[in-house]
């Protein structure tokens, strides 16, 4: 047995279903937005003309580091004094002017302190700072 609505009379309907019109519609207009956006991927703008320079790139900092045992590190690396005093040469000669950040254990020698002092005032840096925590 068949469900009936109304009247055996052949009766139309009196609402159409749209929900598969509108699923359609939907998709349909999905596809639409992505192929334009491919067939047309940049918007053209008239944007304004500036005369901005360019900012200069700040030079690395060089880390030294001095450990309780009068152990001297370039960033992790151990080195001799010796090197040091090369190294701090060879970044003085670049001519970008680095800075030097000095991280000494509370416990090291004053001494080794002001001897890597002194090599970085031979070298020609100036830009000498402190690092604690």
């Amino acid at each position: 047995m068949a469900f009936q609505l109304g009247d055996d009379d052949s009766q139309s309907m009196n609402e159409m279903n749209l929900i598969p019109l509108i699923d359609i519609m939907l998709v349909l207009m999905i596809i639409f937005l992505l192929t334009a956006s491919v067939l047309n991927p940049a918007v053209p703008l008239d944007l304004p003309k500036t005369s901005a320079t360019l900012n200069e790139i700040p030079p690395e900092a060089i880390q030294i580091s001095i450990d309780k045992d009068a152990g001297i590190f370039w960033d992790s690396d151990p080195i001799t004094m010796e090197e040091l005093a090369v190294r701090l040469q060879q970044q003085s000669a670049t001519g970008k002017d680095p800075s030097v950040q000095l991280r000494a254990d509370k416990d090291s020698k004053y001494d080794t302190v002001a001897q890597v002092l002194a090599a970085a005032s031979q070298a020609g840096l100036s830009k000498i700072a402190f690092v604690n925590e």
